[in-house]
Order: structure tokens, then C-alpha cells, then sequence
């Protein structure tokens, strides 16, 4: 096996669950160019990957179409002896199938797994994991059934955080796209109250969530709290999670930045559950959730609001 390319053009926790794919093909086929496709936003997520060839990015937002056919002509021309598709919505099966790669292997459930050599089962709810899933469809070349996900921060990343590694500190991260996979503000409150007074507390997220995170820090107790929503790039994020006493997160991507750099981590769940398979694969982890509601699971994404009106789900013991 000489190229190959690997697409996964969905979110960015969807990317990281991705990279036991690369490392364990990097590890069969130790000689291999590998590269991989990614929605553009994401692409900053395999930076410094020593396994890596190239990343290709999919500019979804505009002239989709025209991102399309460069993609499909930039892939036959590189000739790629294995393209693999983890992604299962129509656009990537489209590029998946139009490759021309030697061997193109995908989930049933893309509209266009006609177009695959090799289609795969992908169900979701029988708590089988995504890193599970993913690698499943490189078993036959000898890929383990599951590998922790692993992103690689430089030097600079490193040093970018390092001095905020100092003595006791927590990382949280309270926001999430959707409302019913957020853990209420109130419990973010009372969770740092729970803190020692004289811990660090460091507030994550996008630019987007700065406004949530303020409102927290104003209404918690603790002195030593920081908003570093949008100050942050992912991977300096990472670094950051890597040596916190823990890290609190939503069912969301820092979840999966936590298992990328095998931090301890602390995962709630509300309207969604850890049997679609996203929990957390640190070392050191655990999830707390609302257990013996008939409600939940309300969907396998979450909503803007709770369908009932309730939200019981979000009352999680901490």
C-alpha cells in the first residue's frame, strides 16, 4: 500500500475519533503516504502529524460543488491504492466514489456506498465505540479493534500555555452547539464553588462561548478564574487539559480533545448517551449522567431546547 487518502469532512470531535485510523495504518504500512480530507476550520486539528502526508481541506461553505470536482480530480491524479470514507453523508461519498482509488471502502449508510468497493456496518446504540467503528474497516490489514486518539501540539503550542500550568488548575468547558448536550449553567457554578479556593480555574471554548463562560465566572465564587474562550487554537487547548488536576466537558469536541492527549476527564452527559459511542478514552475518566428517565436519549445530536420543556436531564449529580 503505497496512497492513501482518509476523509472525514464532519466535526471536529468526529476528526479526532478519526486519527486511531491514521495511526494504525501508519503502523501496518509504515512507508505509506497518507493523507487525509477534512472540512475547512478543521484542518488546524492534524497539524504536526508525523504520520501525515498532506491534509486536503473541503471548503463546504462556499462553491461546494467546484470544491468538489477540484477534490475528485486532485484525488486521480494521486492515485491512491486505498481511499477510506468514515464520514456517512452524501457530499464525501461523492468523492469517495469518483476517486478512481484502487480500493474505496465507507459505511452502508453513505447515499453513495453503491460507488465503494467495500461497504460497512455502522450502527449506533449498542455502545460500540466510534474509534471502534472507524477501525473496523481497516481490520483485514490488521488494525487493532481500538487506539486512543492522539493529536500532536508543537513546541509552540507548548509553550504558548506553559505558563499557565501553574500549580492547581481545572479546565472547564461549558459550552456545546446544542442546548441539551450543555450541562446547565448553574451546575458549572456550583462545580467551581466545589473547587479550592485557592485553585485556577480555566474556561475553554470557541469566541462564541465567551459571553456563556462570563456569565459563569461572575456568578462563581472562585478568585482565580480565567475566560480563555477564543484564545486559545485547539491543540494549545489540548496541551493546556493535558496536565490539569481534571477537565469537565460536555458531550462535545473537548471531550475528544481530553481522550487526544489522555487527560483526566470528567464527562457529562445529558440528552445524549455514552452508548452511541462517543464517550471519553483517557486513562482517567469518568461520565456522570441522569440515569432511569424515559425521555432520554431525545436524538443522537441534541436540540436547541428540551422537546418535554424540562431538562431534567441536566440535573446531574456532581
Amino acid at each position: 500500500m503505497e496512497k492513501i487518502l482518509i476523509i472525514q469532512t464532519a466535526f471536529l470531535g468526529d476528526v479526532i475519533l478519526a486519527t486511531p485510523v491514521i495511526s494504525e495504518l501508519s503502523r501496518i504500512y509504515p512507508n505509506a503516504q497518507i493523507d487525509f480530507l477534512v472540512k475547512k476550520g478543521n484542518e488546524s486539528l492534524l497539524a504536526n502529524s508525523p504520520q501525515l502526508n498532506s491534509v486536503l481541506i473541503f471548503d463546504k461553505s462556499k462553491q461546494k460543488w467546484k470544491s468538489m470536482i477540484r477534490l475528485i480530480l486532485q484525488s486521480r491524479k494521486r492515485k491512491y491504492d486505498l481511499v477510506i470514507n468514515l464520514h456517512r453523508f452524501g457530499s464525501s461519498g461523492i468523492i469517495a466514489g469518483l476517486s478512481k482509488g484502487k480500493k474505496i471502502y465507507g459505511f452502508k449508510k453513505n447515499p453513495f456506498s453503491f460507488l465503494y468497493s467495500k461497504k460497512f456496518k455502522h450502527s449506533i446504540g449498542d455502545g460500540t465505540h466510534e474509534v471502534e467503528r472507524n477501525l473496523s474497516l481497516i481490520k483485514e490489514f490488521g488494525a487493532l479493534e481500538s487506539v486512543r486518539p492522539e493529536l500532536f501540539p508543537s513546541a509552540a503550542d507548548k509553550a504558548k500555555v506553559n505558563s499557565l500550568k501553574n500549580g492547581n488548575y481545572y479546565c472547564l468547558a461549558p459550552a456545546s452547539v446544542w442546548f441539551t448536550k450543555q450541562l446547565p449553567k448553574q451546575k458549572w457554578i456550583e462545580l467551581i464553588n466545589s473547587f479550592p479556593h485557592d485553585s485556577t480555574v480555566y474556561l475553554l471554548g470557541a469566541p462564541g462561548d465567551k459571553e456563556l463562560c462570563q456569565t459563569i465566572i461572575e456568578k462563581s465564587n472562585n478568585r482565580y478564574l480565567n475566560n480563555l474562550c477564543g484564545e486559545l487554537s485547539l491543540l494549545q487547548s489540548a496541551e493546556l487539559m493535558r496536565t490539569a488536576n481534571r477537565n469537565y466537558v460536555n458531550d462535545s469536541g473537548p471531550l475528544h480533545l481530553a481522550s487526544s492527549v489522555n487527560a483526566p476527564v470528567t464527562a457529562f452527559f445529558c440528552s445524549t448517551i455514552p452508548n452511541f459511542g462517543f464517550g471519553p478514552l483517557s486513562e482517567d475518566s469518568e461520565i456522570k449522567e441522569v440515569n432511569d428517565l424515559d425521555c432520554r436519549p431525545c436524538g443522537l445530536h441534541g436540540h436547541k431546547e428540551c422537546p418535554k420543556g424540562h431538562f431534567k436531564c441536566g440535573d446531574i449529580t456532581l
